[in-house]
């Protein structure tokens, strides 16, 4: 289980604060080099956090690759915002797992991530209730 950021996401200045469990917490401040022309967070910036806590979240439960994401833009973040991307496990089956990522800033929602997994090889689901496939 991956419970730190790949070299790419620490690149971007982007830090993981939890990971496990079915859930991940990141967090990252936008600086001048996440600007795109308009002056507001580039929107891979936010798709790569986002995705991240995605990824920390369903590999948490054993190997798995994205299978579908979409994302949803509500509110342009300028330089110099504290974004905070929390993922929640939403569906864990055999086979495959959905997670949502909010990230805001300032409790305020700016963006919506929505991610389904495709679990690698037969592991085990984890004790408690969850759907069947």
């Amino acid at each position: 289980m991956r419970e730190h950021a790949s070299p790419f996401i620490e690149s971007l200045g982007i830090q993981v604060a939890q990971a496990g469990d079915g859930a991940a917490r990141l967090m990252a401040m936008v600086d001048r080099n996440h600007l795109n022309f308009h002056g507001y967070a580039h929107g891979s910036f936010i798709f790569a956090l986002a995705d991240e806590a995605f990824a920390l979240a369903c590999n948490s439960r054993g190997p798995a690759v994205a299978r579908s994401v979409s994302l949803e833009f509500f509110s342009p973040v300028r330089e110099g915002q504290l974004l905070e991307a929390v993922a929640r496990e939403v569906y864990l089956g055999r086979r495959t797992s959905t997670y949502t990522v909010e990230v805001r800033s300032n409790g305020v929602l700016v963006a919506l991530f929505t991610g389904t997994a495709y679990r690698l090889g037969d592991t085990a689901l984890p004790e408690g209730p969850h759907e069947r496939e």
